[in-house]
């Protein structure tokens, strides 16, 4: 039965050659037998009709004598497609590389540096501090049950006295080349090597007491400092006190995340902290003097206005949290409650009666 190659790949027969171009390249990336839902024989039939149409010669004689001609050749040729083309007109892929990790990797190429397989994990952990501790920057010693380097062997994995050689099957490079069968023909990709899992080396002997690893679960004591100013949920990153390398490979880093206990009478929003405070009937009048808390432990004394009305809100600068790496701190505002009694001595009661026939 004679096939129609237009009709395949969904073009006109007066497509110009970049029509085309665009259509096997949509139509190879949808029915790509090792994508998942691919069709191995549409995608050689489609391929098939790119040959034939993506050629001058061939696509005027298939034109005038249909798919009897002598160049229609049936099956997928790969030394006939410019596969950069592909890459260029697919979309998303940056390069010939990409497309062929998605199928399954490699061809050869292993240009990808490896991943470092001996590097320690990175930590985290909570540390809760007092609002009132983050007026001035502080150290904190902190112990940590983690991953620390081995003391016998100093973090190598082998034996004292022994060596660490090189990976015989990999001859140090980690990866190994592994060759399969494709349609595409012989295809060879780089993987971790499953003798040394990636390292490229190997301890002659393994220590006695980490097995080999360079290192060992144990408490450890890490001293840090806290600048002051800081915030709640903020992290602090400390390079290389996460978890030790796997033989002498580089330490993760431990990664401290701030936690800031709710104050009994301090309210913090960023770097101002609130303060409520309740004041007389006769404070809020006629005015006056009063002594209130700060976070730093001592009492300030504090102007109250005649005429105040109750939740007026006073501004004390420079008595907040400091700037975080920066000069400088933030406010202290003091709302003030005129506090209502509700009892009253007969004498109070006297002089109320005495302000209410005044209009007070």
């Amino acid at each position: 039965m004679q096939k129609d190659y237009y009709k395949i790949l969904g073009v006109e027969k007066n497509a110009s050659g970049e029509d085309i171009k665009k259509a096997y390249y949509k139509l190879a990336h949808e029915h790509h037998p090792d994508k998942k839902g691919g069709d191995e024989a549409k995608f050689k039939e489609v391929n098939e009709a790119y040959q034939t149409l993506s050629n001058k010669e061939k696509r005027e004689q298939y034109d005038r004598f249909g798919t009897t001609f002598n160049g229609a050749q049936g099956g997928f040729n790969g030394q006939n497609v410019n596969w950069e083309d592909v890459m260029g007109n697919m979309g998303g892929f940056g390069n010939i590389e990409d497309i062929f990790d998605m199928f399954g990797g490699g061809f050869g190429m292993g240009r990808k540096k490896p991943k470092d397989m001996r590097k320690g994990n990175d930590l985290e952990m909570i540390l809760e501090l007092e609002l009132e501790s983050i007026l001035r920057a502080q150290d904190k010693e902190i112990i940590i049950t983690k991953n620390s380097t081995c003391n016998r062997c100093n973090g190598s994995g082998a034996e004292p006295g022994t060596a660490v050689k090189e990976c015989f099957t990999c001859r140090g490079a980690g990866r190994v080349q592994e060759i399969r069968k494709t349609i595409f023909g012989t295809i060879s990709q780089y993987v971790i090597c499953p003798d040394c899992h990636g390292e490229g080396t190997k301890p002659e002997k393994p220590c006695n007491v980490c097995h080999g690893e360079g290192r060992t679960k144990k408490e450890e004591k890490i001293k840090i400092n806290i600048p002051a100013g800081v915030d709640n949920n903020q992290i602090i990153k400390v390079k290389g006190k996460g978890e030790a390398g796997k033989r002498g490979g580089e330490a993760g880093d431990l990664y401290i995340r701030i936690s800031i206990k709710p104050h009994k009478i301090f309210e913090r929003e960023g770097d101002d902290i609130y303060l409520k405070q309740d004041i007389t009937f006769s404070e809020a009048t006629l005015g006056g003097k009063i002594k209130i808390p700060t976070l730093e432990g001592d009492k300030i004394i504090i102007t109250v206005p005649s005429g105040t009305e109750s939740g007026k809100i006073l501004k004390i600068s420079k008595r907040g949290i400091p700037h975080f790496s920066s000069i400088g701190r933030g406010n202290l505002y003091l709302q003030l409650n005129i506090n209502t009694p509700e009892k009253l001595t007969k004498r109070q009661k006297e002089l109320l009666e005495e302000l209410k026939k005044e209009g007070l």
